[in-house]
């Protein structure tokens, strides 16, 4: 499927550090900082910790985690209340299991749905 301009993975490796700042997050995941700031007020849990200057400290689990949220917004289409409860359902440890998500998306009726109007209009566009 077909991800949103500038929705790509970056190839960016993590490179042995603890703890990253929102610059560097946002270069690895290809998530501009602004959008990782709205999610962590969409996703309270996401929040990651501030070190005393008050800059946020993620860690490599908490890049995981937004690079799985990115999956779900931008390539499977989730609204953020839909990738909320699939998250919800689903828990984080097991969401962030590629296999356990793709499994569970393909098992989803309304992904199945989004996907083949996807199709749809690839096929539209080329008539």
């Amino acid at each position: 499927m077909d991800l949103p301009p500038g929705a790509e993975t970056p190839t960016q490796e993590l490179s042995d550090k603890r703890y990253y700042r929102i610059g560097e997050v946002s270069r690895i995941t290809g998530v501009k900082a602004h959008v990782l700031r709205y999610w962590e007020s969409e996703f309270r849990w996401m929040a990651p910790a501030k070190s005393r200057s008050k800059q946020r400290m993620y860690r490599k689990r908490d890049i995981e985690i937004i690079q799985l949220l990115k999956r779900l917004l931008y390539a499977e289409r989730f609204t953020i209340a839909g990738a909320r409860k699939r998250l919800k359902e689903m828990g984080i440890d097991r969401a962030l299991d590629v296999g356990e998500l793709e499994k569970s998306i393909r098992d989803d009726p309304l992904s199945q749905i989004r996907r083949v109007r996807e199709e749809l209009r690839s096929i539209r566009a080329l008539l």
